[in-house]
């Protein structure tokens, strides 16, 4: 009863912010918690015509299915070597574009330099495959760079070697920008009388940066490489689709484009369910333990 009624007094203190937030919630309560339910034909025979209920329940089958299956190990491959290159390569992109754009005393060309980084961001990925598929096609510009030096023409997303390459440089030229987002926020937050010390001790950029500016921005780098390992088995299907062909699967196909096509394209329902149910569960799983290493290491994490 006292929590009720401390629940009613906080509810008309703060009505606006509970009648601001409500959208957000009914957002996920409609969108990302009511469809768990649909999770169970994981572990069904699941037919439209019978209904979840009415289908047949076949337990662990369809995992085990996809466990002993022929490209279970091509696709795993495939997920984790392009999700750790987009970490590897992608998460210190923005953190090094911030540090850059704050050390910029031109505030036009600072400007500047953020709006030409930020627009790739809300550029459509179809509009972004379209882009990439024309310059690195054959008849494309890089490859008219090639010949008039000499170089011979390549159809490089024929070639599977060069596909992970491709998709990684592309997302990170998209998304730099708007990553480095966070970081300048960070930043403007630095006490500026750190830096006035530092100078009367005789620090200069470069270690005003290592001992002031970097160690303030290792609380928030961790809590957004925590969430970027919580989506490591989550490869953006959309522009694997565009991109890659069938010369190209060996590199290219990963688990999330394997569940589009078993889904949508071999009407495998239940399959592509406990797929993507083992993929979730993964990432829940990565989620957590980069949670427990962070505050073991650093003290700071998601909760």
């Amino acid at each position: 009863m006292k929590a009720a009624t401390a629940i009613r007094k906080d509810f008309a203190r703060h009505k606006s912010i509970y009648l601001m937030a409500a959208p957000v919630i009914l957002y996920y309560l409609i969108f990302h918690y009511t469809p768990i339910y649909g999770a169970i034909i994981a572990f069904k025979n699941f037919q439209p015509a019978q209904g979840i209920w009415g289908s047949k329940w076949v337990g662990f089958d369809q995992f085990d299915r996809f466990f002993h299956g022929y490209y279970f190990w091509r696709l795993l491959k495939n997920t984790l070597l392009i999700s750790l290159y987009s970490i590897l390569f992608g998460f210190p992109a923005p953190i090094l574009l911030a540090l850059l754009l704050n050390e910029l005393r031109m505030r036009w060309f600072k400007r500047v330099v953020q709006t030409v980084t930020y627009l790739p961001h809300f550029i459509s990925v179809i509009v972004i495959s379209g882009i990439l598929i024309d310059f690195i096609s054959r008849d494309g510009l890089l490859n008219d760079l090639f010949a008039f030096f000499g170089a011979d023409r390549v159809a490089f997303l024929a070639f599977p070697q060069y596909f992970r390459t491709i998709f990684v440089s592309s997302s990170i030229w998209q998304e730099v920008g708007w990553g480095s987002i966070i970081y300048l926020a960070a930043l403007s937050a630095i006490n500026p009388e750190l830096y006035e010390a530092a100078k009367i001790d005789g620090a200069g950029r470069f270690k005003q940066i290592r001992y002031i500016t970097i160690p303030s921005l290792v609380p928030i780098m961790a809590i957004l490489l925590i969430l970027r390992i919580g989506h490591v088995m989550e490869v953006g299907f959309e522009k694997i689709i565009l991109l890659y062909r069938p010369t190209t699967y060996e590199t290219a196909d990963v688990i999330a484009s394997y569940i589009y096509r078993e889904g949508l394209g071999g009407f495998n329902y239940s399959y592509s369910a406990a797929i993507g149910l083992f993929q979730s569960v993964v990432n829940l799983a990565l989620l957590y333990s980069a949670h427990r290493i962070s505050k073991r290491m650093n003290g700071s994490g998601l909760w």
